[in-house]
C-alpha cells in the first residue's frame, strides 16, 4: 500500500473517531443542560441573578465547544489539503 494512502487512511480513522467522540459528548452535555434547566425552573429558591450566571455559564461553554470543533475541522482540513497536494505531479 502506498504511504500516502495508508496516512490518509489514518487521518479519516482519526477524524471520524474525533467526531463521533464529539458528538457523544455534546449528546451528553444538551442532555446535561436540559435536567439543569428543569432544576433551574423548579427552584424558586436560586435568585435570577444565579440563574443568569448558570445560563451565561451554558453559553460560554456551548462557545468554547463550537470553537474547539471550528479548530479541529479547521486543522483536519489543512491536513487533508497537505496531502492531496502532495498527490498532485509537479510541473
Amino acid at each position: 500500500m502506498d504511504q500516502k494512502q495508508f496516512v490518509k487512511q489514518m487521518i479519516d480513522f482519526h477524524k471520524t473517531s474525533f467526531d463521533n467522540s464529539f458528538n457523544a459528548m455534546v449528546m451528553l452535555q444538551e442532555q446535561t443542560e436540559k435536567m439543569v434547566s428543569s432544576v433551574l425552573e423548579q427552584a424558586t429558591w436560586l435568585p435570577d441573578d444565579g440563574k443568569n450566571v448558570l445560563n451565561q455559564w451554558i453559553g460560554a461553554y456551548k462557545k468554547g465547544r463550537d470553537d474547539f470543533k471550528k479548530t479541529v475541522d479547521d486543522n483536519f482540513k489543512k491536513v487533508e489539503d497537505y496531502f492531496s497536494a502532495a498527490d498532485k505531479p509537479k510541473k
